[in-house]
């Protein structure tokens, strides 16, 4: 007999009625800005995943799942909140200057668990505004069992961050794997991490209660622009960190046209040299720097994966464990002539997502569902595996029907928007659909560094309108809006989109 028949003979485990555990352990891995096509299993040339491609082997991989609002801040506090940002009103605080309230922040799904009996840990990157500023994000650490976490960028090399010195370890990815492992197992071996905690983070780092089930939000700031600088650059950082791919570099792909690649928005929506630094890739030899060191972060996360699975194997609980994976948004790199996120195009918007559940059934396991999900739904999915109810305030749907393969009744489009509009960037709605992509532009001049979620709905017009067949035109090349041909089309998804701009407002 094995673990987990033993554990529900023995009463451990309570079997829910969609055939999974009732109260099982759960990990969300989310990285950061990390492409879908980033993946040995979605084709990257170079990048080597293992452990990941596993996981979906064993797992249900969503292969058309979306971030609606592909930013850091915004992205985060969707997964937060389940909702649509014009719903939340969470863009970047120093821009909007919302909050998440603290009702919508016990309607998380880690504080929703919490509620119900489980240990919670968050750990890495924070970049989503839990009450006033004035709080600090003392709501949030105060009732996060295990709350090791910074807010904005990590950088690579975490020791240079006062939360973070009681690391053994400084390289980004290994020293958050250090905290996970003291967050699960918090034996005599780590009684150092929380005996040498910084004052910022100590009254917040709990030592876990293992008779409860555990929840943890696991937030790495990588393969991202910001924490890439500093790659290798300790001798005491990993080798892989300095030389991994460098003898395939010829192996890495880019855009056709690439580097002659001219930016197809007017100069009053967006030009390429008003992007931030690390984000220009008009420069072939370092955006090919920057492809090797986002290329090493991913192996590295696939590495600290697999470390994770196996001290879930250690430790004899893995057969009751959930392991999500997702990213916070993918990154254009060089792309339609663009680099960085927001843009509502392709590589921006798409994201790997994984569920794994030791309690799928042999149908489930190694699946591929197409439905077109998104951000939100991970908090419903999550709590409905886990036996607990969906708050009323989500947006999102649970994708357990999904999984097991049920036919319902599920979105055919994907409401997309940016309404961050500091560091040159339009604000921007799209609707996203499986045959057809509707993305339309409005005035930087008249928007800039203003929170705008209701000028669509008061009546501000778009000054620029881009209309895709995806299904024939997947890399979104050939602009059709000024197509006469395609003049019901246009005008199809402009009402559609219009209706959603009010509909998600709600």
């Amino acid at each position: 007999m094995n673990k987990k028949a033993i554990a529900i003979a023995m009463g451990w485990l309570a079997i829910s009625s969609v055939g999974h555990a009732a109260k099982p352990n759960v990990i969300f891995i989310k990285t950061d800005d990390q492409r879908l096509d980033s993946l040995s299993m979605t084709g990257h040339p170079v990048t080597k995943t293992p452990n990941i491609d596993q996981l979906a082997k064993e797992g249900v991989f969503f292969e058309n799942a979306f971030i609606t609002s592909p930013i850091c801040g915004p992205s985060r506090a969707n997964f937060f909140t389940s909702q649509w940002e014009r719903k939340n009103r969470q863009g970047f605080y120093y821009v909007s200057k919302n909050h998440i309230t603290h009702e919508l922040f016990d309607n998380s799904w880690i504080l929703q668990l919490k509620a119900a009996g489980y240990f919670t840990g968050y750990i890495g990157k924070h970049h989503a505004q839990v009450g006033p500023q004035k709080e600090r994000q003392s709501y949030m650490k105060e009732n996060i069992d295990f709350c090791y976490m910074k807010g904005g960028h990590l950088g690579f090399d975490l020791m240079k961050h006062k939360e973070f010195q009681n690391l053994k370890v400084g390289s980004q990815i290994e020293g958050l794997f250090e905290a996970t492992e003291a967050f699960m197992r918090p034996g005599k071996d780590k009684d150092y991490f929380f005996d040498n905690a910084h004052a910022s983070v100590a009254d917040f780092l709990h030592k876990r209660d293992t008779s409860k089930p555990f929840a943890l939000s696991l937030n790495v700031n990588l393969p991202h622009a910001s924490s890439i600088g500093g790659m290798g650059a300790n001798p005491k950082d990993p080798e892989m960190y300095r030389t991994l791919y460098s003898d395939v570099q010829d192996d890495f792909v880019f855009p056709d046209g690439y580097p002659n690649i001219q930016v197809p928005l007017p100069d009053n929506v967006f030009r390429q040299d008003e992007l931030m630094g690390y984000y220009r890739t008009t420069n072939p030899r370092a955006l090919l720097d920057k492809k090797t060191k986002m290329a090493r972060a991913v192996t590295a996360i696939d590495m600290m994966l697999g470390k994770l699975r196996a001290e879930l194997e250690e430790m004899g609980i893995a057969d009751n464990t959930i392991i999500v994976f997702a990213s916070d948004h993918g990154l254009l790199l060089g792309e339609h002539g663009l680099g960085g996120k927001t843009f509502l195009y392709e590589e921006s918007i798409r994201i790997p997502m994984i569920f794994y559940s030791p309690f799928f059934t042999a149908k489930e396991r190694g699946t591929t569902v197409d439905e077109l999900v998104v951000g939100q739904d991970l908090p419903a999915t999550i709590l409905e595996l886990c036996g607990q109810p969906v708050p009323e305030t989500y947006q999102g749907q649970s994708m357990v029907p999904l999984i097991e393969g049920k036919t319902v009744e599920w979105r055919t489009e994907v409401f997309c928007e940016n309404l961050f509009t500091d560091q040159s960037y339009p604000r921007m709605e799209a609707v996203r659909g499986t045959e057809w992509k509707y993305i339309r532009y409005f005035s930087k001049e008249n928007d800039r560094k203003q929170y705008l979620p209701v000028a669509s709905i008061e009546g501000e017009q778009p000054i620029y309108e881009e209309l895709f067949n995806i299904k024939d035109d997947p890399k979104e090349q050939s602009n059709l809006a000024d197509n006469p041909e395609y003049r019901k089309v246009l005008d199809h998804y402009r009402d559609r989109c219009q209706k959603l701009v009010f509909e998600l407002s709600e």
